[in-house]
């Protein structure tokens, strides 16, 4: 086991947020754990599944979200503790299953069963920047959100013991700044062996009570559901885990949610107003701790809500404040809408503090906003920027670039050819250091899905040729159905399948396509060819360094009828290098064929981060540290000026 895992009760260890979570699902006694990668979650059942063995548990990466928490709520109903795992965008794909298991709950003998989903305030690794809340919220389920590593332990073990008091699922809400930061755990104890309990003969629903017309099976459980609610909001009210901060009778109030706690704690610290405000932290935050909140807004002024990025608590504490008659027209809430804190962006202690500084009328101690205007501009001459890329000997840059070659020659012949792409390392296409081919990406499998509807287009006058690409996970996790559905509609689509052998972007977990699962065990390996031919698509497997070959090959599927599937396939160079420890080739340039900046094939137009072009001569050279030593490049050059040794 990893050692901060397996340290003695009584220890207090360093760990990252994530190992924290699972630190706190083993003490709770978990079972199973199953999930879908995506940051900044991936290491909770990373974490897991490295000592599954050890402590008799069972971890999987699914194929999806909504597989993973359908594996979770069985591992729940046989009465095993379980727990799912994922990122926000995952929720929207789990959300289809778990609508319908907030009405049924976990069953009369089922075991806690936790929801964790990691949100990205400031979008530091995702397409878009969604705040999970609102969906425990319409799913009438409990809500927490953890503040610190050390309490958002005993956080997480607090929901398995809530799910089971209240048979429902818990979502438990944490957040990159949670998730990635590292910080001092208390540990507890682990339990001796998993406990289970056999659920019987039992009906998962209870359906014996009468069904009428006037009130159908399903109207009651989401009624059961509300009086469920009240109970656990009566629970909330005296929870240890929302907590106050500060004097008596304070003045002003700052609730906060989250990373927005320890933003309040440090504004009220650096504007050295600790006698007046007040810190209040609501970790139990659906059902909302209503009378919680009140109490502690009598006799204050003025309250600053502090929460990312969406005004979820702002709009409750806004709703106590007009529901009381002792506050309604003497508080004032700020926040989100009173433009005191941006609706987007990761919130930071510097707009904490800009922001009770306000509120309060009161200057800043030690601002100096010329120093920082002047910090600023020596950061932007000194820090060299970097951009999303791929990395050095990156199958995919050899992919795309093969698409965005192929695409030239069709525009060349009047066709408007264009890419629908995927969530994953396919992404970097579309920022400068890639090609921009790909023109629409939105979730995963929605490249496929996409190109599907485009192809049936024709009809209209819609003749421009559509690439949809996607990478091997992405294949599994949702573009298979958008697949099929193309071939059924009959709709003329080229698929493209990056079958790097890794679920790289999130951490090369394992996906079906893999001969492994996530705890390194030997499992079937789904070969995505034999499938797609299966299901009745023309196949073509080709080699993505073979650049002429494959680019030949994508004109000529492009131009046929019907759907196509070419798999692209070559292992993540990351993942290849650390089990050959050898560069497949050695490359180098002639300086005497280079032409340099006056071509700029290699490094402006092909942008591998492997090759630099030198201040003094003006001529490529490779760089060392970053060459793959992939050997794209010799393909590419039109001077024949890059060659390769064969190692």
């Amino acid at each position: 086991m990893k050692k901060s895992l397996k340290a003695a009760p009584g220890s207090t260890v360093l760990m990252l947020g994530n190992e924290a979570i699972a630190r706190g699902a083993l003490e709770a006694g978990i079972a199973v754990c199953s999930g879908y990668p995506g940051t900044p979650s991936s290491e909770i059942t990373d974490t897991l599944a490295a000592i599954a063995d050890e402590t008799g548990i069972y971890v999987e990466w699914s194929i999806n979200e909504k597989v993973a928490a359908e594996v979770a709520a069985a591992a729940s109903f046989a009465g095993l503790r379980s727990m799912v795992t994922m990122k926000s965008a995952g929720i929207n794909v789990a959300s289809d299953f778990l609508q319908h298991h907030n009405l049924s709950g976990i069953g009369p003998n089922g075991a806690g069963m936790v929801v964790i989903v990691c949100d990205d305030p400031g979008s530091f690794s995702s397409a878009d920047e969604q705040d999970t809340r609102w969906v425990p919220r319409s799913a009438d389920v409990p809500l927490l959100v953890p503040t610190d590593l050390n309490s958002g332990k005993e956080l997480l073990k607090y929901a398995f013991d809530l799910s089971e008091k209240y048979k429902t699922f818990v979502v438990f809400r944490s957040y990159t700044r949670f998730s990635h930061a590292s910080g001092d755990v208390s540990l507890g104890k682990l339990p001796q062996k998993i406990k289970s309990k056999s659920p019987g003969k039992k009906a998962w629903f209870d359906t014996s009570q009468t069904v009428t017309p006037e009130t159908p099976e399903i109207v009651r459980l989401h009624k059961s559901a509300h009086e469920r609610n009240d109970r656990i909001q009566a629970d909330f009210e005296a929870s240890e885990f929302n907590w106050y901060q500060g004097p008596e009778n304070p003045t002003t109030l700052v609730v906060g949610c989250g990373g927005g706690c320890g933003c309040a704690r440090e504004a009220v610290t650096e504007l050295g107003v600790a006698e007046t405000v007040g810190v209040l932290n609501i970790a139990t935050l659906w059902p909302i701790p209503v009378a919680c909140i009140a109490k502690h807004l009598a006799g204050v002024q003025a309250v600053l809500v502090l929460e990312e990025p969406d005004p979820f608590l702002e709009v409750y504490v806004k709703e106590i404040v007009a529901d009381n008659m002792s506050l309604a027209g003497r508080v004032r809430v700020y926040g989100k809408g009173s433009g005191h804190i941006a609706h987007y962006g990761e919130l930071t202690p510097a707009a904490a503090i800009s922001a009770l500084a306000r509120i309060l009328d009161i200057q800043i101690p030690g601002e100096d906003t010329a120093y920082s205007r002047k910090a600023e501009d020596l950061c932007k001459k000194m820090v060299i920027p970097r951009g999303a890329i791929w990395c050095p000997g990156c199958p995919h840059r050899a992919s795309f670039w093969t698409i965005s070659r192929a695409i030239k020659k069709l525009r060349k012949k009047g066709d408007e050819a264009f890419a629908t792409g995927d969530i994953g390392c396919n992404t970097m296409d579309i920022y400068p250091t890639g090609y921009q081919v790909t023109k629409l990406i939105h979730a995963m499998g929605s490249g496929f899905g996409e190109a599907s509807g485009f192809g049936i287009l024709n009809r209209f006058g819609f003749d421009q040729t559509v690439i949809a690409v996607c990478g091997d996970s992405g294949f599994f996790h949702s573009s298979f159905p958008a697949l099929i559905n193309a071939i059924h509609s009959q709709a003329k689509m080229l698929a493209v399948v990056l079958d790097n052998n890794a679920t790289a972007m999130t951490g090369f977990q394992a996906n079906p396509g893999m001969p492994v699962n996530a705890m390194g065990k030997t499992a079937p390996l789904v070969d995505i060819g034999s499938v797609c031919q299966a299901i009745g698509c023309k196949v073509t497997v080709v080699d993505p360094f073979d650049v002429k070959a494959t680019t030949k090959k994508v004109l000529e599927l492009a131009g046929e009828d019907g759907v196509k599937v070419l798999v692209m396939k070559r292992t993540c160079e990351l993942a290849r290098m650390r089990l050959e420890r050898k560069h497949p080739c050695f490359v180098s340039v002639d300086p005497t064929k280079c032409k340099g900046e006056e071509c700029g094939f290699c490094t402006r137009h092909f942008a591998c981060p492997g090759l630099t072009c030198e201040n003094e001569t003006g001529k490529t050279r490779i760089v060392p540290e970053t060459c793959a030593h992939c050997g794209v490049c010799v393909d590419i050059c039109p001077h024949g000026a890059i060659s390769k040794e064969e190692v």
